[in-house]
């Protein structure tokens, strides 16, 4: 399964729209908040999943602020990470991931990209899609039956 990550697109639907054409073909597309209404009309355009879970700014959405997925046996929990202080560290994600009981930790709020190892899990942020960003990324996620792996790209 290989799936699109994005996170902070911030009214961005158009650099949006343009990450999921370059991570073509996929399975899915999670977006991890601070966008939300830019993934409801992805969803209303892609024939897709389109996986979302609100942010900090995504005020008066009934998307969940955090979530447990599962494909091909691996566990994903999906957040978008404000709630954990992300942005002073990844220490009480990584506990809440440990209880959880996730393979993978994906999660944004910070607007930097990064794929690391922490306890045994995966942790992704795909970084940001808002306009003013200097540097815009996302994130491709693939998942087998033995493996779960993210790689990050950039969009010019």
């Amino acid at each position: 399964m290989k799936m699109l990550v994005i996170s902070d697109t911030h009214g961005n639907y158009p650099l949006a729209m343009r990450a999921c054409d370059l991570a073509e073909p996929i399975d899915a597309v999670i977006h991890l908040g601070d966008g939300i209404a830019d993934a409801e009309m992805l969803a209303q355009v892609m024939d897709i999943p389109v996986i979302r879970v609100a942010g900090n700014c995504d005020l008066g959405s009934n998307a969940p602020r955090e979530m447990i997925c599962e494909w091909q046996g691996k566990r994903l929990l999906l957040t978008h990470g404000d709630r954990y202080g992300v942005k002073n560290g990844l220490a009480r994600l990584e506990q809440l991931g440990i209880k959880s009981k996730a393979d993978a930790v994906l999660f944004g709020h910070t607007h930097q990209a990064t794929v690391t190892n922490l306890s045994g899990m995966l942790f992704v942020n795909p970084g940001t899609l808002m306009s003013s960003a200097g540097y815009t990324t996302f994130s491709i996620l693939e998942i087998t039956a033995n493996d779960i792996s993210a790689s990050l790209h950039s969009i010019d």
